[in-house]
């Protein structure tokens, strides 16, 4: 049965929209063409076959062919592009559709003029701040974008109580040793703002806050250019999450965006000495005593101030006498004076000797007076730049080493529960910077030779004589023309009884070792990358299981390799301090064992690069041949960061050029077993934790047990 026409072009103009619809992807889009004149694509249709009932519009029909110009009686009536090409209308059967990749549509734009600015002023690559990293402008685009670009800190032409206290913060940013003038706070002034100019400066706000606080959680330097061994992992907050908190803190801001500081007490007590330095103090609210000026007093000395003194301190008019001694004189200036001036020295930030001198007689009259840090403050600042390397919460529990200090302490429950002395790598062979986690113990442990010991020492000795590691107590261990050496466990292991496991790319750990002798001497950098601790044992009792004491791990020593892992992972803290304040308030500073404080003064803008020849051993005179080199090419390799190579203008040691020559001489002579020859190229890599080959230089001579 026929159908009328107006049916006909009804179901045409349907069966068009389905085609044009699969090929709408395939086709630029026309739609504005369309609009000026629209145009109906439809299929020729059997008037015979037609039924609305039984017409199956999920198939692609036959063949598209041009039908007369309609006007579409129903606005809802889907359209067809203008044309549609050949292969969009009759596809293979067999061929899959392609799929339809759209490009992420850009954000809308904001329909207000004030958001249209600060999109716009987003859209231009203009720097907002010069340290500014892409990833962080692109976080800022994001946090605008989600509130449609609405300023945050600027209303009706005025900072929010936010901003305001996220402004003195930056203001203040001295404070935590970090630089205002890099994070520069716009000002509005008094003159119509037009929306360009509050965009501006919305921005540039925002910037300065994602930019201090990523400067205070550590990421103010590039750590590469101090040492390839110092590998912390920042905890760098992403600046679209530091925007979103700041800003909605009001005007708890200020005290939000210092948050990102270390709270550490560590580096809060180096904050405290860096306002004294800088003559910043709360006025003291102890009392006065005003004393005429006299010689410096010492115990045992006497002195007409003295009774004034002990009036002040509240102390005895004389010390007590003993069975021994007649009670003392009132003008005596003796142990108890010297312990209660010391005690008002380390308080008033004051070198705690104990002397009275003319600068305490001074403090002692004056609340208000500022001590006089006799302290470098650039070393203040670079130490607190090192707290910004370490977690932002160091845990209840840790185990936290010092390097130029040589010492390990152990923190329980958030108390001191033992401390002990260690020895950490040498100037060549540094101990890395970072945190781990410690997650086993081994008892009796055996060591694998490092690639570079074994290659230096080991394999030239097997050349001479098969029997060299034998005798020594090694094994040595042939296998597809690669060589290793295995020290078994024993009293002789260059690890000692025991050795802690903390799993980090350096491969390095701490553990025992059986050169005891070596931790009376006070320096103590003699080891290549790992640390030793004396008296592991009593340490093992304050980071193993309470079911692990001393007494039961000792029972162990000679009965085979024993692995204890921790039922919860111990942080591990490998840090570099060259000043604290220690537990008694007293100001330390420490030799920089590895010249990092030179290179960090640099990096943070705190002295020129001509220290970095002062700090550098057998540095040449100004005026030398060496001397007039580049900064960088008077380093020795071992100080310059990512070395490679000796500066050809700088003269080579005679024991390095023999060093060099050496291997020539033994190709010539050398008569090693073909394994031997093939094993000083390729040495078999150790397990991890045995250690990284770049982190040790083995001492020339005789080998001996104190490796590690």
């Amino acid at each position: 049965m026929g159908v009328t026409r107006s049916a006909s072009v009804a179901v045409s103009a349907l069966l068009a929209g389905c085609v044009g619809y699969g090929a709408h992807a395939q086709v630029p889009d026309k739609s504005a063409e369309r609009a000026a004149a629209p145009v109906v694509r439809t299929t020729a249709v059997d008037s015979g076959t037609t039924d609305l009932g039984k017409t199956d519009l999920g198939k692609t029909p036959p063949a598209v062919a041009d039908v007369p110009k309609v006007e579409p009686s129903n606005a809802a009536t889907p359209q067809a592009p203008d044309s549609v090409p050949a292969a969009a209308a009759s596809p293979a059967p067999s061929s899959a559709p392609a799929p339809v990749v759209q490009a992420p549509a850009p954000p809308p734009v904001p329909s207000d003029p004030q958001g249209a600015a600060i999109a716009a002023r987003l859209a231009d690559p203009a720097p907002l701040l010069p340290r500014l990293t892409t990833k962080e402008r692109e976080a800022i685009q994001a946090f605008y974008a989600l509130g449609a670009f609405k300023p945050v800190w600027i209303v009706d032409g005025a900072y929010t109580p936010a901003a305001k206290a996220a402004a003195a913060r930056l203001a203040a940013a001295g404070e935590d040793g970090l630089v205002p003038a890099a994070y520069p706070v716009p000002v509005l002034g008094t003159q119509a703002l037009t929306e360009a100019h509050v965009a501006e400066a919305e921005l540039k706000l925002s910037a300065a806050v994602a930019l201090y606080a990523r400067d205070a959680r550590g990421g103010r330097i590039n750590l590469s250019t101090i040492s390839r061994l110092i590998t912390p992992v920042l905890d760098l907050p992403a600046a679209d999450v530091v925007l979103g908190r700041i800003a909605s803190a009001g005007a708890n801001a200020g005290t939000v965006l210092q948050s990102y500081n270390p709270a550490q007490p560590g580096y809060l007590a180096l904050k405290a000495r860096l306002a004294a330095a800088r003559g910043v103090h709360a006025p003291s609210s102890e009392p006065t005593v005003q004393l005429p000026s006299g010689p410096v007093l010492t115990v045992g000395m006497h002195d007409p101030r003295v009774p004034a003194l002990r009036a002040r301190f509240r102390l005895e008019s004389r010390s007590a006498g003993t069975l021994d001694s007649a009670p003392g004189e009132p003008d005596a200036y003796d142990a108890g004076v010297s312990a209660a001036v010391a005690g008002f020295q380390r308080r008033r930030g004051l070198p705690a000797t104990g002397t009275l001198t003319g600068l305490t007689v001074a403090a002692l009259g004056r609340p208000d007076m500022a001590p006089r840090a006799d302290e470098n403050e650039a070393a203040l600042l670079v130490n607190m730049e090192r707290w910004r390397w370490l977690p932002s919460d160091l845990g209840r529990d840790y185990v936290m080493v010092n390097i130029p200090e040589f010492r390990v302490r152990v923190t329980r429950d958030g108390r001191p529960r033992d401390e002990a002395r260690v020895i950490v790598g040498k100037t060549e062979s540094p101990t890395p910077i970072f945190s781990g986690l410690m997650e086993y113990a081994v008892v009796n442990p055996s060591w694998n030779v490092p690639p570079s010991i074994l290659k230096n020492e080991f394999l030239p000795g097997l050349a001479r004589d098969p029997n060299y590691a034998a005798r020594r107590g090694y094994e040595v261990v042939y296998r597809n023309g690669n060589v290793s050496v295995r020290q078994p466990p024993g009293e002789r292991n260059a690890l000692g009884f025991i050795k802690f496991m903390f799993p980090n790319n350096h491969a390095v750990y701490l553990h025992d070792t059986p050169n005891r002798s070596l931790f009376a001497g006070s320096k103590r950098a003699l080891s290549h990358g790992c640390v030793r601790v004396d008296d592991p044992f009593r340490f093992a009792d304050a980071v193993l299981p309470d079911a692990w004491s001393s007494e039961r791990l000792k029972k162990l020593v000679g009965k085979g390799e024993r692995t204890i892992r921790l039922a919860e992972k111990l942080p591990v803290h490998l840090a570099y301090f060259t000043a604290y304040v220690d537990d008694a308030g007293s100001f330390r500073t420490l030799p920089d064992l590895y010249g990092y404080d030179a290179r960090m003064k640099i990096a943070l803008g705190l002295s020129p690069g001509s220290l970095l020849v002062a700090k550098v051993p057998g540095a040449k005179a100004p005026g030398s041949a060496a001397a007039r080199l580049p900064v960088t090419a008077r380093l020795p390799v071992t100080a310059r960061p990512n070395a490679t190579a000796r500066n050809a203008a700088e003269p080579m040691p005679a024991d390095e050029t023999e060093l060099r020559r050496k291997p020539q001489r033994e190709a010539r002579t050398d008569a090693s077993p073909a394994p031997v020859r093939a094993a000083r190229t390729s040495a078999a890599r150790p397990p991890a934790d045995f250690g990284d080959p770049d982190l040790w230089t083995p001492p020339t001579g005789r080998p001996s047990n104190g490796w590690w």
